[in-house]
């Protein structure tokens, strides 16, 4: 009976309990429900009233979702609409092989090809019966750079990772860079930011970039300092240094690194004051002329002992014919020891879209036009040629050795291969994966240790890949690639081959 009892005193209880808990949420309800109708009707008439939004005027409150939509667009487009070859500046087809090449997971495809092979600008590699058989190749072959330093540099490989500034890029970013060029045995260019513990910790060849702030080798007023240099070029990793002119993402503007972004160690690195905007000049102010940059150029070496080269977007062109004549006047040894060659469509630094979009000439048009005149000029055994622009998969890569170069450099590509999902929110300390963001939280998703890895596995990749094409084309090395070992596709719809398209000059005597 009491058990009984019991159960009817804890069944009521229960009962009394739970009606209780309802009747608060039912409370809490209308309170969410009133404070929303509050909201709605406060951002209506606030809607109705302002004058600087058209569409939020006409239609308050539904035109706010135009925004929302608008921000989340980008979004659904890349993951549902877009096909695979659809995008910019990557699309998904190129952005899936850099990620499957970081994974070292199947890079195989099957049932056909779905690139428009007769797309204007494609490029054929053009196969031979008689491919390279595995015991016949060799291996790539390693370049001298500066043969007139007093310590000149042979790198390890013919890709590189291209110029990322720590404070654009996050710490565990550029650890996991730096760890996994070493991997790789390539080396990591600093961008023009300045050298971090991060840099050197991974132990890969560096190459260190001057901008025109001279970010880590300034003293007080902005201006290039010897003492400085001397620190830098102290650290044996450091291999070579390059003089940034101008720069893919923006062509005739500096470098730009928000203040939020400015933090106390940036600063110091960069020798710069904290939580201030960080915006590089357009230009190097004591460089006017061919003999400015040669001086420049001659100053460096001379201090750090080391290769020194320049890096530009090329669009007007005379002024490089101009340096080639001043170099045949002080002596080929004054020569830069490289050039860098970028594309002016785009990069991975935040630029006006004015910049980005208009200003410049691609890869294309530069990369024969510099190595032209650099066999015309009697230059080109002198100066090696570094190219970078959305070079990430292996075809881009080959193009570039059969136009040319002696080494392929990218970022974006090495961006991807850490995990990048082409968010687009570089320039907005936002970056989901954490690679160009300072935010702690946002970071926590990259560990270095990991992704070092995937940067290795990636640069592995793409260099035996590049080393298929080659084979199949029936040279023993890639750097044996010319440009008779591919065609491009012109406007209706036939190729041409790439030594018609751009033929090769006289040499100089």
């Amino acid at each position: 009976m009491d058990m009984e009892m019991s159960m009817e005193l804890l069944n009521h209880d229960f009962v009394v309990i739970l009606t209780a808990i309802l009747q608060i949420l039912a409370s809490l309800f209308v309170f969410i429900v009133g404070i929303c109708v509050l909201g709605v009707i406060v951002m209506y008439v606030t809607d109705k009233h302002q004058t600087r939004h058209t569409i939020r005027r006409n239609y308050p409150v539904i035109g706010r979702f135009r925004y929302f939509f608008e921000h989340i667009g980008e979004f659904f487009r890349q993951y549902f609409f877009a096909g695979d070859r659809e995008e910019m500046p990557f699309n998904r087809a190129q952005r899936a092989w850099v990620y499957r090449a970081a994974k070292n997971v199947d890079r195989t495809v099957a049932f056909g090809s779905s690139k428009q092979i007769r797309e204007q600008g494609s490029i054929l590699f053009l196969n031979c019966p008689y491919p390279t058989l595995a015991e016949d190749a060799k291996e790539i072959n390693r370049v001298l750079i500066g043969p007139h330093c007093d310590k000149p540099y042979r790198p390890g490989s013919l890709f590189n990772i291209s110029a990322m500034s720590f404070g654009a890029l996050s710490v565990p970013a550029v650890r996991a860079l730096s760890q996994g060029a070493r991997m790789a045995g390539c080396w990591y260019n600093t961008g023009e930011g300045g050298l971090s513990s991060y840099h050197l910790e991974g132990g890969c060849d560096v190459v260190f970039q001057i901008g025109t702030a001279k970010y880590g080798v300034r003293n007080a007023e902005g201006q290039l300092d010897d003492g400085q240099l001397r620190k830098v070029a102290a650290h044996e990793q450091v291999r070579m240094f390059e003089i940034k002119l101008s720069q893919g993402a923006k062509p005739g503007k500096g470098g730009i690194l928000p203040a939020e972004k400015v933090t106390e160690e940036i600063a110091k690195i960069r020798l710069i004051p904290a939580g201030e905007d960080s915006i590089s000049p357009n230009r190097h102010r004591e460089i006017n002329s061919p003999g400015d940059l040669l001086d420049m150029i001659n100053r460096i070496r001379t201090v750090t002992g080391k290769p020194v080269g320049i890096k530009f977007v090329l669009g007007a062109r005379e002024w490089l014919r101009d340096l080639c004549l001043e170099i045949h006047h002080r002596g080929i040894e004054s020569a830069p020891d490289f050039m860098t060659i970028d594309s002016c469509d785009g990069g991975t630094g935040a630029a006006p879209m004015a910049l980005m979009d208009d200003v410049g000439l691609p890869l294309k048009e530069s990369l024969p036009y510099v190595d032209n005149l650099l066999v015309e000029m009697g230059l080109r055994e002198r100066i090696k040629i570094i190219c970078s622009g959305k070079l990430i998969n292996p075809s881009d890569m080959a193009w570039a050795l059969c136009m040319g170069a002696d080494f392929g450099v990218s970022a974006r590509g090495f961006m991807l291969s850490l995990g990048c999902i082409q968010a687009l929110q570089c320039n907005k300390n936002t970056c989901p994966t954490g690679i160009t963001t300072h935010h702690k939280k946002l970071q926590r998703g990259l560990v270095p240790k990991d992704k070092a890895v995937r940067v290795a596995n990636y640069h592995g990749n793409l260099v035996h890949d590049i080393e298929l094409i080659a084979h199949a084309c029936g040279v023993k090395e890639p750097r044996e690639l010319r440009r008779k070992h591919a065609q491009q596709v012109m406007e209706n719809g036939r190729s041409l081959p790439l030594d018609q398209l751009y033929p090769y000059p006289e040499q100089a005597d």
